[in-house]
């Protein structure tokens, strides 16, 4: 006899937020980030360094707490 057990846990709803972000302009890539979490004032994509679009998108609230929140042109 086999006994399971998960730890897993009903998650809790996370409350989510229209959240400034940037997405690649490369329309085969699906690359994005968080405004708050880019190295650049105009990121490019790190997956195929194309440039990078603003967009909006819902996404559940997080904040930058890194001391390094500092973006370069």
């Amino acid at each position: 006899m086999y006994l399971y057990y998960s730890r897993k846990r009903p998650q809790e709803e996370l409350p989510e937020e229209l959240t400034p972000i940037w997405s690649c302009s490369n329309e085969n890539c699906k690359g994005w980030m968080r405004d708050n979490f880019a190295f650049s004032t105009t990121p490019v994509c790190s997956l195929c360094q194309s440039k990078m679009v603003r967009g909006e998108k819902m996404l559940v609230a997080l904040t930058n707490t890194s001391a390094l929140n500092h973006k370069h042109s």
